[in-house]
């Protein structure tokens, strides 16, 4: 499949540069591209492909893919940093042969919008999750910010950067996230009926993928990326608390 450059103009069948300037100096996921393209199945040239392929190849002796459906608080997060921390640390893997895959489908999809996409299409009062700083519906994409922007460098320190469970904190570690393009057309569907919307699905869809957060990587099917993880990449398989 030919290879898109990131400045290249936004079209129906392009790939949306969706990784942020200040994240993705910091992440080796930062070519990662988000699809724009929104047709209920995707075929092989309608997704970025050659991310995927990229991460399958990925060479690392500590290798491990989240399979996350329920959203259950972000409780997912906070075992992928254990293991961001027991892989480098109890194990004494260098922390550039490290990735784990979040591989976010069902409502965990919602996970992989940015604030814009929470507050437009009430993200948080559909799937009743509020922000901790309002008590209300949440508007934003609370899992995403930093927990301890001010940490310090001591794994043990409750309050350092180690423990820190944001993804904003977990993606220059060697995290990447997984979208899932089946999911998005389900919750799509749902979100133009919660909010009353004469919008199509398929413009929904396009909508909140071109508005993910950095580096995204959107699968046409989750199930079937697992398995490919699993079969190709090697990765090692965990169900998402």
């Amino acid at each position: 499949m030919k290879q898109e450059s990131n400045s290249m103009k936004v079209t129906r069948r392009s790939f949306i540069g969706s990784v942020g300037s200040g994240v993705a100096a910091a992440t080796t996921i930062a070519g990662s591209l988000a699809s724009a393209h929104a047709d209920l199945v995707y075929q092989h040239n309608d997704w970025n492909f050659a991310a995927f392929d990229k991460l399958i190849k990925f060479k690392g002796k500590g290798k491990q893919v989240y399979d996350c459906h329920p959203i259950n608080g972000g409780d997912f997060l906070g075992a992928i940093k254990n293991s961001f921390n027991g892989l480098q640390f109890g194990y004494g893997i260098p922390a550039d042969q490290i990735k784990i895959v979040a591989a976010m489908h069902g409502p965990a999809n919602s996970i992989n919008f940015d604030d814009s996409m929470w507050a437009k299409y009430k993200i948080g009062e559909w799937l009743k999750i509020d922000d901790p700083e309002t008590k209300k519906p949440a508007t934003r994409n609370i899992f995403y910010p930093k927990k301890n922007p001010k940490g310090g460098t001591n794994p043990s320190d409750r309050s350092s950067t180690w423990q820190d469970y944001g993804i904003e904190a977990l993606i220059p570690r060697g995290l990447q996230l997984l979208g899932c393009h089946n999911a998005t057309e389900g919750q799509a569907a749902t979100l133009i009926k919660h909010n009353s919307l004469t919008t199509s699905v398929e413009e929904v869809v396009q909508d909140l993928q071109t508005h993910a957060l950095p580096g995204v990587i959107f699968v046409p099917a989750m199930v079937a990326a697992i398995s490919v993880l699993q079969t190709e990449g090697k990765y090692s398989y965990i169900v998402a608390p």
